[in-house]
């Protein structure tokens, strides 16, 4: 492996592997990456070509204005009241907002044109039959990989979200699911209104955070910021499945990418630096996620919540942490593990190895029920737990825009 370069391996490695493979640069390095110039084309987009901008210094010229005005107003509390029972996407706002609020969501909720309902249903069908997967991969392993982005794990801790993590989690479960439905994005359903009221936190907080004394740097969430998120749910979730061997034909890994890019473009990502395909989406993926990754105290301790969480629900299935923990660094690799503060297990980690492989193997119909381990059951049940318990989390709580920072 060390006599590969770096590139090779991103390229060719999949989910586990890329994100091992970070291992071969240090956190200085990837630092300095970002002194280079954005190399990955527009004509991979979903637009076919761009303005030549650099995402890392690209925020939501829309949002961003429009929130500091309602902050210099005073009226983020009102609009939070009045927003509070706007759930369907084919619900008629609430009288009584600003009007060039109004005007914003008007425009906000309509979907690109590029939107296809045929593959929307498509991606809604894979959602129904790989969910077990998309849900350790997008909820347990990329909250653990967030933790491994520093500027994503300073915005959450320094942002009111970061004072309770259950509540933004919760809250970030609610958009997660709402993309899920047959019709989410169609009428009676909710990942519009979601995806809205997310995008308008995104603003609230790049708001917010730049009079944080703890908060240095360029203002939060650019572009780019949004990217790797994106990343860490869609490609690291395709590439995942795509190494655990879950069979998907091609209509269905196109159903499942276009569902995302409806969620990208949704939270006001630029169609100029959404991926069109599943191949430049891992040519982008190789780009941002080394240079935008390493350790911070903030995550350290952000990730040993997660896990406490996580074994906290698990334990009355005979679950504990050091099982979490070799949960946790399998997903992640090795590298991000460490960054985390993950300790290593040496009873666990050589068996979850072994056995999540072989779950899924099994539920793919390509192995028999007796060569899968008792590690792994208690793994599905792990999940099943965490899944059933933030969906009925999410149902008591609603996305609303905050009002200050993390209190000192």
């Amino acid at each position: 492996m060390a006599e590969l370069s770096r590139r090779k391996v991103l390229i060719s490695g999949t989910a586990m592997g890329a994100l091992g493979a970070l291992g071969m640069i240090s956190p200085a390095q990837a630092e300095d990456s970002l002194s280079g110039d954005w190399t990955w084309p527009a004509s991979g987009s979903i637009a076919g070509s761009g303005s030549g901008a650099d995402p890392r210094w690209v925020w939501d010229d829309v949002a961003d204005p429009l929130l500091a005005s309602l902050f210099d107003r005073g009226v983020i509390p009102e609009v939070n009241r009045l927003l509070y029972d706007w759930n369907r996407n084919d619900q008629p706002l609430p009288a009584g907002l600003p009007e060039d609020l109004r005007a914003f969501i008007e425009q906000a909720r309509q979907l690109p044109s590029w939107a296809d309902p045929t593959l929307l249903d498509a991606g809604a069908r894979f959602h129904a039959l790989k969910g077990n997967y998309i849900v350790v991969l997008t909820i347990v392993g990329a909250g653990m990989l967030a933790t491994a982005i520093p500027k994503e794990a300073r915005a959450v801790y320094y942002s009111a979200g970061g004072a309770d993590l259950k509540d933004r989690i919760a809250k970030t479960n609610i958009l997660a699911y709402a993309v899920r439905p047959q019709n989410a994005w169609g009428a009676g359903g909710t990942a519009v209104v979601e995806a809205v009221k997310t995008r308008l936190v995104h603003a609230a907080v790049r708001h917010l955070l730049k009079s944080s004394p703890h908060w240095s740097g360029p203002v939060p969430i650019s572009q780019e910021d949004m990217l790797v998120t994106w990343h860490t749910l869609a490609t690291y979730s395709m590439r995942g499945m795509r190494e655990w061997k879950v069979r998907i034909s091609s209509a269905e890994a196109e159903g499942y990418l276009h569902s995302v890019q409806m969620l990208g473009h949704m939270l006001g990502i630029r169609d100029e630096f959404l991926p069109a395909t599943w191949d430049s989406s891992y040519t982008q993926s190789d780009l941002v996620l080394p240079r935008n990754m390493g350790p911070t105290p903030e995550g350290v301790e952000l990730n040993a919540i997660l896990r406490d969480m996580l074994a906290e629900l698990t334990s009355p299935g005979g679950i504990d942490k050091s099982l979490v923990n070799a949960f946790a660094r399998y997903l992640t690799g090795n590298q991000v593990a460490d960054w985390n503060g993950i300790r290593r297990e040496p009873l666990w980690d050589p068996a979850v190895k072994t056995a999540w492989p072989l779950l899924v193997q099994f539920r793919e119909g390509l192995i028999g029920l007796p060569l899968v381990p008792a590690a792994a059951w208690l793994l599905d049940e792990m999940v099943k737990t965490w899944t059933t318990y933030y969906l009925t989390k999410g149902a008591e709580t609603k996305i609303v825009i905050p009002t200050g920072n993390r209190p000192s």
